[in-house]
């Protein structure tokens, strides 16, 4: 493949590119706070609604999207573009059921949230543990192999290279800024990639006739090289449809509508890296409208890279829908196929001067938007619900350095497992990722609805409940691993249940045996006590009319309750009224501190690079939080139907 980035023009669209994520990256350091927990894991909680939405949407619109979205639309068409249109009604879930118990909670982290709805250490941890795994096998390694691929067939470096180079400019800002960094240049990254992905579509519609042309000369499009008197590199007859054969397709539609509804609940709902920029709101209303404008967003994936995918496949057939082991192996690097290829093809037999540029910015911004969305996240549960568990006397600099260290240990376990990324799915990226969620994600959207909805449900049936739901996940992907699906023409000899039953129907198996042991372990042990569900489910939520005499438990390590005021044996600092402090919750406050002088340069620099924490720390409110000014919510209601309308008009048109 041609490698570009070799014009002046192109190389200086690059440089101007970094120019402004920097500068908007160190804009953002100027942010008081930076050198407290609130300020640096949920931005002060202070952000509105537009950046909130633009984040939302580039935290979920990776490399791993151009790459992998593509990719399978190349290789069958459009059906998974209804994983990306089901967002709309699961960002409404997260804003109007979801949110307002996480606010109400008084939270940092999800796994905070188990502990305080059912009390005890394990659950907490359990689900710590698996969320940071979850990340590795599913973001970040996909993540970082991705935007790799990408650079390694732009300029032609080898791909470690191209890892080592994307760490090393994400990490600048994550580490130095936290949460308020990402969100802001997750703005201006939004921004580039609309821009790049629409002119690249244009360019690409133009080539190839208009969507009539795409139509007509998909079907066609076959590679040269192909197994004899075999359908095997054909196009699916449904390739135009997202409803499909539910016995003979590869995305049935009933197990496609489940997993990518009730199965992603996970994903919007109650997985730290979209909540926790929820979290940041302002207040409610800001949070439930930037949830709007990512599912509006979440519309442009079918137009911005499944069409670039499959109008590479029209153009460049015999590399991009190659079946010939040997001549895949030849192309990319990988027997089982090189759909992947397809829009970093397509970027650079189309693009000209200087749009090539633009197009390897607008990669760089979905990998690094990604990478540090994953990251800061990541080291937010590590810090607040893993370190502080065996280091309740951690002060808060210790905390914030912590969460800085942890990025590099992630980045290391992750490029580990790129191998088995890079070989999974049959060169469908999106595949990999769909099936890993399906099989671990689901227990964990069946556990936190079930949490927030019934009140009976008590700690050992959440416990039990998820870890049935996750022992028959583990088991079928590790017979995924191990029976991987046979090449184009060869007979199927997998055990039944990898090869007859979908990824999607199991996802739907796996919720279905979470609910059913938490309801019966539930109901077959004691009841939670009724204080334990204050603030802590839909029917006990604080509400913005709550009367402000009312007092959070905000700390999940021996609280106790002394003359209205609750203490924890860590902190000096009380809580009541609702009043969260902008510094971390369970913690001493910067100002019952002992203020230490002197230091030198070396304090200096690392008060420049932990941040410093501001004297006159901004009280948080959750009633603020959680109340909405009847105008503006009945403005953000009023969207929050059309979204629904829209997206439904979606799915009948192109279903």
């Amino acid at each position: 493949m041609e490698t570009g980035l070799t014009h002046w023009g192109d190389i200086f669209v690059v440089i101007v590119y970094f120019c402004f994520v920097l500068g908007v990256g160190l804009w953002s350091l100027c942010r008081p706070n930076r050198g407290t927990t609130s300020g640096y894991f949920l931005a002060g909680r202070d952000m509105v609604w537009w950046p909130i939405g633009a984040s939302l949407f580039a935290s979920n619109i990776g490399s791993e999207h151009f790459i992998g979205l593509a990719g399978t639309g190349a290789a069958s068409g459009i059906g998974m573009v209804a994983y990306e249109w089901i967002s709309m009604p699961l960002v409404l879930m997260l804003g109007w059921i979801f949110l307002p118990v996480y606010l109400s909670a008084g939270v940092y982290t999800l796994p905070e949230y188990l502990q305080k709805r059912f009390g005890g250490q394990r659950l907490r941890v359990y689900l710590s543990v698996l969320s940071l795994v979850l990340y590795i096998v599913t973001k970040i390694a996909v993540c970082i192999y991705a935007g790799a691929l990408f650079i390694q067939l732009s300029l032609g470096w080898d791909m470690y290279l191209s890892i080592v180079l994307l760490l090393a400019i994400t990490a600048v800002y994550t580490v130095l800024g936290g949460l308020a960094a990402v969100i802001y240049t997750d703005t201006l990254q939004t921004a580039i990639m609309m821009i790049g992905s629409s002119i690249l579509c244009g360019i690409g519609f133009v080539k190839i006739g208009g969507l009539e042309g795409l139509q007509e000369r998909y079907m066609t499009a076959v590679p040269s090289v192909r197994v004899n008197n075999t359908t095997c590199g054909y196009p699916r007859e449904d390739a135009f449809h997202i409803f499909r054969s539910l016995t003979n397709s590869d995305l049935p539609w009933i197990g496609t509508i489940l997993q990518s509804s009730i199965g992603c609940v996970w994903y919007w709902c109650a997985d730290q890296v979209i909540v926790q920029r929820a979290l940041a709101a302002r207040n409610l209303t800001h949070a439930k409208a930037g949830g709007i404008l990512a599912g509006y967003l979440k519309i442009l994936p079918l137009f911005f890279m499944i069409y670039p995918g499959m109008i590479s496949r029209v153009l460049y057939a015999d590399e991009v829908a190659c079946v010939d082991a040997e001549t895949c192996d030849r192309v990319c690097g990988n027997p089982g196929g090189c759909s992947n290829i397809a829009y970093p093809k397509l970027v650079l037999g189309l693009m000209p001067v200087g749009l090539r540029g633009l197009m390897m910015a607008v990669m760089m911004s979905a990998i690094m938007s990604s990478l540090t969305s994953i990251f800061n996240s990541s080291s937010t549960i590590f810090t607040m619900d893993l370190w502080r568990r065996f280091r309740s006397s951690a002060s808060e600099r210790e905390l914030l350095l912590v969460g800085r260290v942890f990025i590099v240990f992630l980045c290391g376990v992750s490029i580990a497992w790129i191998p088995l990324v890079k070989s999974s799915a049959g060169g469908q990226l999106f595949v990999y990722i769909q099936a890993i969620q399906s099989y671990l994600g689901t227990a964990i959207g069946a556990l936190f609805f079930t949490a927030i909805i019934w009140k009976r449900m008590n700690e050992k049936g959440a416990f039990f409940g998820i870890l049935a739901g996750h022992t028959c996940g583990v088991i079928r992907m590790i017979l995924d691993f191990v029976y991987p699906g046979p090449e184009c023409g060869v007979a199927d000899t997998r055990p039944a249940i990898v090869a007859n039953m979908h990824y999607s129907y199991f996802g739907t198996l796996v919720i279905i045996v979470s609910v059913s042991v938490i309801v019966v372990v539930s109901l077959l042990t004691e009841p939670l006590p009724k204080e334990r569900l204050d603030g802590m489910t839909w029917w006990t939520k604080v509400s913005g009319s709550r009367p402000k005499d009312t007092t959070l438990e905000l700390t999940e390590i021996n609280l106790e309750e002394k003359d209205g005021k609750c203490h924890t044996m860590n902190t000096t600092t009380s809580v009541d009224s609702q009043t969260i402090k902008s510094s971390d919750v369970g913690l001493p406050a910067p100002e019952d501190r002992p203020e230490k002088t002197g230091g030198g340069l070396c304090k200096r620099w690392v008060d420049l690079i932990m941040g410093r924490a501001d004297e006159h720390a901004v009280n948080v409110n959750v009633q603020t939080q959680l109340a909405e000014d009847p105008k503006w919510q009945k403005v953000v209601n009023i969207n929050a139907v059309i979204g629904m309308c829209v997206m439904m008009f979606m799915y009948g048109y192109f279903g």
